[in-house]
């Protein structure tokens, strides 16, 4: 799944598509270079952000989807967005699924997908993305999680959504100290077979990994690629900002 973020401030690619022809230029590149899926943003979820309008966050979207559209890309677009307004909207458009890392918060999120069939993500977050990473504590993050997850799907399933719409996202990064992040990661094989869902998992450029390593704030995303290639057995989306850098990873990692 390659991230195509529209805004002027996400967390590391934050306003350098500064037109519509430059997102949807970089958005056929990340299809050339074998994305599977694209996941389109038009507001930043970074640790501290503020919220936008859903008139804006429409607006920024809106011409990019029917831009890759227009330009032949047929394979699944997803909107990154917690706002049902924008997820109508981003469908009607030309979308084909909904990335909600609030899992459902707006209370009209899951009679959008039930009423369109489309796939719907899942994720957990602890809080907002503006206080999220404000001391995050849990008593077990991996049972906190996986118990979040399943209410979710369960609330998602009574509104109509079919079970395989479903994925289930732990939300690298959202709410979680770096212990946090390595705990999730460690149970990601039975968080997919105790929820029975597919996972999607994104590790790219989260700061926890250069804290780990000790090195710069990794912009160019030198840990994540290859840290993508030990989970992937356990995940069916890849969350990635550098789809071909992940995808050489992992075609290494297949021949190994």
């Amino acid at each position: 799944m390659g991230i195509l973020n529209c805004t002027p401030d996400s967390f590391s690619d934050g306003g350098t598509l500064r037109t519509v022809e430059e997102a949807v230029a970089k958005g056929c590149a990340m299809v050339a270079d074998g994305a599977a899926w694209l996941d389109i943003g038009g507001e930043s979820s970074r640790p501290g952000a503020l919220p936008i309008s859903g008139e804006l966050e429409i607006s920024r979207i809106l011409p990019v989807i029917r831009g890759l559209r227009a330009a032949g890309v047929t394979i699944p677009l997803s909107i990154d967005t917690t706002k049902a307004v924008v997820a109508e909207a981003a469908l009607a458009a030309g979308g084909s699924a909904i990335n909600d890392i609030t899992a459902g918060a707006d209370p009209r999120m899951f009679a959008v997908a039930a009423a369109t069939g489309c796939p719907l993500i899942l994720m957990h977050v602890a809080g907002t993305p503006r206080t999220m990473q404000q001391q995050p504590a849990y008593l077990d993050v991996v049972a906190e999680v996986m118990d979040f997850l399943a209410q979710k799907c369960m609330a998602a399933m009574a509104a109509g959504v079919a079970r395989n719409q479903l994925f289930a996202d732990p939300g690298i990064g959202f709410g979680k100290t770096v212990a946090h992040n390595l705990a999730l990661l460690r149970a990601l094989p039975q968080l997919g077979k105790a929820l029975d869902l597919p996972l999607d998992v994104g590790l790219s450029r989260k700061r926890f990994l250069s804290t780990i390593s000790g090195t710069a704030y990794p912009t160019a995303d030198p840990i994540g690629q290859p840290l993508h290639t030990l989970i992937a057995p356990w995940c069916a989306l890849l969350r990635v900002h550098d789809v071909a850098g992940t995808m050489h990873a992992l075609r290494v990692a297949e021949l190994a």
